[in-house]
């Protein structure tokens, strides 16, 4: 019998587990995938959102400034990039410039510091790529970016360390409630909780109507993106918007926190809950719209393209807290843009109502810091080669485009939910994100994964599953 149970590992889950670790109770996170931020955490824009998109009074509105605000405290705690480098939403025509007017009080209605409009000259000598059409713009000093694959894993890693479980590969079939609390039949057994937070991103309402009779429905809203290389990261400073539109914020151009340049998304409303393919009328749009208000893009740099889909709940807010029918049931259901930028905010509120309904007592052995990865290109020459000294794998290069070393490769699997796959590593130290794409240090990481997890080689997956890289028959003699 669990305290709680969390039905997924999004930012959202993690972030919700974490600041539940600061209780004393039996937790546990439940996954499908082989690892955390496989899902909608794992393609979005990295943006940390200022806020004055979010309707006023609205559960998006609230979390959104919220979660801004506990961005750069979270972000040192955790040890995760993070970057206030500010946001444009750019109007290309004179008769749009009431819309930014509308969000200028919108955002200051929202509790938003800082926002003003800018003149044509004024945004010429910020942002001398601004396409020549740009009238105005309104400026949003308090927007960021962030690595969305590194505050997940963060934020999970750290609520490992305070003591909650983390299951994957188990997905939740059927949700059952009992005398006590709720039953969770799964792939790996079953399950038996007090209270349940449904954090399962496009399939949130699936979980919810089966625990409440006040159904919700959430809509798959897929978005296109493409990635330029490190070589024209600089191209802009702030993230660019264009004025928003019915499906939301529109196509933004945005440098990343890793140097690269972002372009995307596009939204779609599908059926299909893993339709996360790319097309060519969607990746057109991308660079048809995000030239609209950048010039110049250099469209030669683009060195992969992919597809995230947002959790579009028919009421078009986030849904957090207790139906009425369902208690101890907390959904965290609808989250799509702001969702990453409200996630630490979305913890700490769901985490103090689950806390409060069981009576959990203060973990006075919280621990709220979180050492991410050692980057050697981090230290000056001198830390460096004593680093090398030391622990020679630091010095063998095997991502040459990002400059990775076998040692944080090896730190990535072998710290607290370490990797377990190609992506795995991937999201944790970048090996395999730079110009080739993993063409050149696929095999020496897979060596490393047989090596200290002691998998056979026809087991290796890129993203777990059934994504198998080696072909010829397995331990049990299983074909592959």
């Amino acid at each position: 019998m669990y305290d709680v149970i969390i039905i997924g590992a999004g930012v959202c889950g993690c972030a919700v587990a974490r600041e539940l670790s600061r209780f004393q109770g039996k937790i546990c996170v439940l996954e499908r995938q082989e690892d955390v931020c496989c899902g909608t955490s794992k393609a979005n824009s990295g943006i940390v959102h200022a806020g004055f998109d979010a309707v006023p009074g609205s559960m998006k509105a609230k979390m959104n400034l919220e979660g801004n605000l506990r961005m750069k405290e979270l972000t040192e705690e955790l040890d995760v990039l993070f970057e206030q480098n500010g946001s444009l939403v750019v109007c290309t025509e004179e008769e749009q410039r009431q819309g930014l007017e509308d969000l200028l009080e919108r955002g200051r209605e929202n509790g938003v510091q800082g926002l003003r409009i800018l003149e044509r000259e004024e945004l010429r000598k910020m942002e001398p790529n601004l396409s020549e059409r740009v009238a105005a713009a309104l400026y949003a000093p308090t927007g960021g970016i962030v690595c969305p694959f590194g505050l997940t894993i963060a934020l999970a890693e750290n609520a490992c360390r305070n003591g909650v479980e983390f299951r994957f590969n188990t997905e939740v079939q059927k949700i059952e409630k009992t005398g006590q609390g709720y039953r969770l039949e799964t792939s790996k057994g079953v399950f038996e909780t007090r209270t349940v937070v449904n954090a399962a991103g496009v399939y949130a309402d699936l979980f919810h109507n089966m625990a409440s009779g006040t159904k919700i429905h959430i809509t798959p809203r897929k978005g296109e993106y493409q990635l330029l290389d490190r070589t024209a990261g600089k191209h802009v400073h702030c993230t660019v918007f264009a004025l928003p539109g019915k499906y939301g914020k529109g196509v933004l151009v945005s440098p990343t926190v890793h140097g690269n340049l972002l372009l995307g998304p596009t939204a779609v409303d599908i059926e299909d809950r893993e339709g996360t393919d790319t097309t060519r009328e969607g990746l057109e749009t991308v660079a048809a719209k995000s030239a609209e208000t950048v010039k110049d893009l250099p469209y030669r740099q683009v060195i992969t393209s992919f597809a995230g889909l947002r959790a579009h709940e028919d009421g078009d807010d986030f849904l957090l807290g207790e139906p009425e029918d369902a208690e101890g049931f907390f959904d965290c259901a609808g989250i799509e843009s702001p969702g990453l930028t409200s996630a630490p905010a979305i913890g700490i509120y769901l985490a103090e109502r689950i806390a409060s309904r069981l009576g959990l007592d203060k973990n006075l052995e919280f621990e709220p810091r979180r050492k991410g990865i050692l980057n050697p290109s981090d230290l000056d020459l001198e830390q460096r080669k004593e680093l090398i000294r030391k622990e020679p794998a630091y010095g063998r290069i095997l991502c040459r485009c990002e400059g990775i070393s076998e040692g944080e490769i090896l730190d990535a699997i072998r710290r607290p939910l370490g990797a377990r796959s190609l992506d795995g590593i991937k999201r944790r130290t970048r090996a395999g994100m730079g110009r080739c794409q993993a063409g050149f240090c696929s095999p020496k990481v897979m060596e490393l994964l047989v090596r200290e997890c002691g998998t056979d080689w026809t087991e290796l997956t890129k993203s777990g599953g059934d994504s198998w890289l080696i072909s010829g028959r397995n331990k049990e003699g299983i074909q592959r």
